[in-house]
This record gives C-alpha cells, structure tokens and sequence, in this order.
C-alpha cells in the first residue's frame, strides 16, 4: 500500500492518529520503532535541529525537502511534513505540493501566515487574507499527481483575529478541499470544541509543552472529536534538556562514565539504526 493511501486509512478509523513529532531521521526512527504509526516532520525541530534558530521562517523550500528525504528514507510508515506557508504564492504552492510529493511524503501542513512565519504559539503573527489561503488550498489539490496525498490546512488566525474568525476560516478552508484541518493555538477546552460543530473533515490538534492550548490527552482529545494529534517539540525538548545534562556532567566529572546510564548502550544503538540490515546486504552483495 502506498504510504499516501496508508495515511488515508489511518485517518479513516475512529481511533485518533497519534503522530508524534521528529526534529531528524533518527528521531523519527525511534518513533517507527516505538510503535506509532505515522511521524510528523516539524518544522519548529527542523529551524532548532539544522540551525539551531527558532522557528521563523529561516529554513528555505530547499532545506525543508532534504529534510523530509531524509526523514522519509529512514522509516517505513509515513511521515507527515510541515511545509510552512508553502514558501509563496498559489502558484508557488503548486511547485511545493509536487516537489514534497516526490520527496515521498504522505501530506503536507499549509498555513494561512504571512511569511515569515512563526512558530504557532509565538505571538507576532500575521495571517494572509481569506481569499488568498483558499486559493493557495485549491492551488495545492490541483497540483497533487496522487489522489491520496493528503493537504493539511492550518490557521492561525485565533491569536490575531478571534475564535469567530478562525472558525470561520476552519469552515472555508474544508470547502475549499483540505482533507484535515487544523486550526492553531486554541486557548481553552470550549474553542477545542467549538469547531468541531460544523466540521465534516478529520481535525488536527496541536500539543505543544508550554504552548497556549490546553495539553490533553490522546483520548480526550479523541473524545472532542479530533482525528489526528501531533506532538511538534517534545522531541526537540528532550534532546536539548539531555544534551544540557550531558554537558553540565562532562563538565562537572570530566568523564561520561559517570552518565551511561542515562545512554542507549552501544549494541542497542547499532540495532536501532539497522547495522545488521547493512551487514547482511555486504555478506550478499560485497565481492572482494
């Protein structure tokens, strides 16, 4: 099955899709091997991970691709990528959807920010028109070679203009043909709610630690009526605390003896990123 349709499956069931977020391929490896079925590629680990910058639109079309190549090449289930607001017009939307879709992704996110944009829970944000994300979502579904691919439209409007704007948005944004909405920074359990009273299509919540929506759990979250949450910065916050820690030790003791227990030991490591796979293809292939 291709992983575009795979990803429209999981959508489908009434269990809600749990797609925790990946700053790198190897992240997103350990979310293959745990078990979940789909990974987010987030953009806010991307600008951290590749930069080391916060996420405000500094990371071009380009980079994003490689990115999500690489994050592709490295699992088997698919991997849902942020590509920002599409880094342009409509027509430059169009060349995003197609270039994301050669890259093997199973869906994009798009959102209706003036570029640059922000990271979601940021204050600062400005949103295009109405009119000009709509045309952007059109522009997007028929760009898509693949039925299946699936185009995730974001708003950002509840911070800047109110919940009755971004609701109304949510609603134009699902006529215009989005497969899954996803309406940012709701700030309490009623907004959460409230737009899943007129939406037909799969909804997206956005966990984000220290954020400005209220964190739920998965299967509260599922009972609201979400189809598929997302979890963009845990990754990245875990890796930057243990590398702190890791740090301040190797400071402290001059040695990481002291901290091997804190670490994936050598041979888990070597299987978690498929050394034997490798070994086995040389002992076929490699002729000397």
């Amino acid at each position: 099955m291709k992983k575009t349709t795979k990803l429209r499956e999981l959508l489908k069931v009434k269990e809600i899709l749990v797609a925790p977020g990946a700053h790198d391929a190897l992240t997103a490896r350990v979310i293959e091997k745990s078990g979940f079925k789909t990974v987010y590629m987030t953009g806010y680990g991307q600008a951290a991970s590749a930069l080391g910058k916060p996420d405000i639109g500094l990371l071009s079309m380009t980079e994003m691709l490689d990115r999500a190549r690489k994050m592709v090449s490295a699992v088997d289930v698919p991997v849902i990528a942020d590509a920002d607001t599409g880094f342009g017009n409509a027509i430059t939307v169009m060349r995003t959807v197609e270039e994301y879709e050669m890259a093997g992704v199973a869906g994009i996110q798009l959102e209706d920010q003036v570029a640059p944009k922000r990271c979601g829970h940021m204050l600062g944000r400005k949103v295009v028109s109405l009119d000009e994300m709509v045309g952007k979502i059109k522009a997007a579904k028929e760009a898509r070679k693949d039925p299946d691919f699936v185009i995730i439209a974001r708003t950002d409007a509840r911070t800047v203009h109110g919940i009755e704007e971004a609701v109304k948005r949510a609603k134009a944004y699902e006529e215009a043909g989005a497969d899954v909405i996803f309406v940012e920074s709701l700030e309490t359990l009623e907004e959460m709610q409230l737009i899943h009273e007129t939406l037909t299509v799969p909804t997206l919540a956005n966990m984000v630690e220290g954020g400005r929506t209220p964190l739920l759990t998965n299967d509260e979250l599922e009972e609201i009526g979400y189809g598929l949450v997302i979890y963009p910065t845990a990754s990245t916050y875990v890796y930057a605390k243990a590398m702190l820690d890791l740090m301040n030790k190797l400071k402290t003791d001059k040695t990481t003896a002291n901290y091997t227990d804190q670490m994936i030991t050598f041979p888990e490591f070597n299987k978690l990123v498929g050394l034997e796979d490798y070994a086995k293809l040389e002992d076929k292939f490699v002729r000397e």
